[in-house]
């Protein structure tokens, strides 16, 4: 097992405890295990992308490095944000190495990186939407309200 492959396993939701990066999108707050997410941009520049499935905002240039934005509003099944609503993106990395894929996550804000511990981890609820249980594995009680866990392979591999 190579390092990357035990710094990723660090972050399943099995561990002990896990880092976090809350991101908002409509209402709802969503967390990024940490050690996926290779960068922030606000106010990115997408370029459309002709055919591409709804979810699919277009592309965006990283550092001479094409990546595939997806919206999450749409992709959790929200509505549009309007043209004057600010965005922000969160790269989030797929694969290893040389092999490695980014995307851009377009939220509509980033908030903190937090380190959770299992204690206040729970299974998603059954009475979460479905589309959303498949995506979120499941949640962890914050102070400020829930915050649900991102299964980023889910999230990216469902699009389209």
């Amino acid at each position: 097992m190579n390092a990357m492959t035990a710094r990723r396993r660090s972050t399943d939701l099995d561990a002990p405890s896990s880092v976090w990066l809350s991101v908002f999108v409509g209402d709802q707050t969503f967390g990024l295990p940490v050690l996926r997410v290779r960068d922030v941009i606000a106010s990115p520049v997408i370029n459309p992308v002709p055919l591409a499935p709804q979810e699919v905002a277009g592309s965006l240039n990283l550092r001479g490095r094409i990546v595939t934005a997806i919206d999450m509003r749409l992709r959790m099944g929200l509505p549009r944000r309007r043209a004057d609503e600010k965005v922000m993106c969160a790269i989030v990395e797929l694969g290893e190495g040389a092999q490695a894929e980014y995307y851009a996550l377009l939220v509509d804000e980033v908030g903190d990186v937090l380190s959770l511990g299992s204690d206040i981890f729970e299974k998603s609820p059954v009475t979460l939407a479905a589309e959303w249980q498949s995506l979120c594995p499941g949640l962890f009680r914050l102070e400020r309200g829930l915050m649900l866990a991102l299964d980023v392979d889910a999230v990216v591999g469902g699009v389209g």
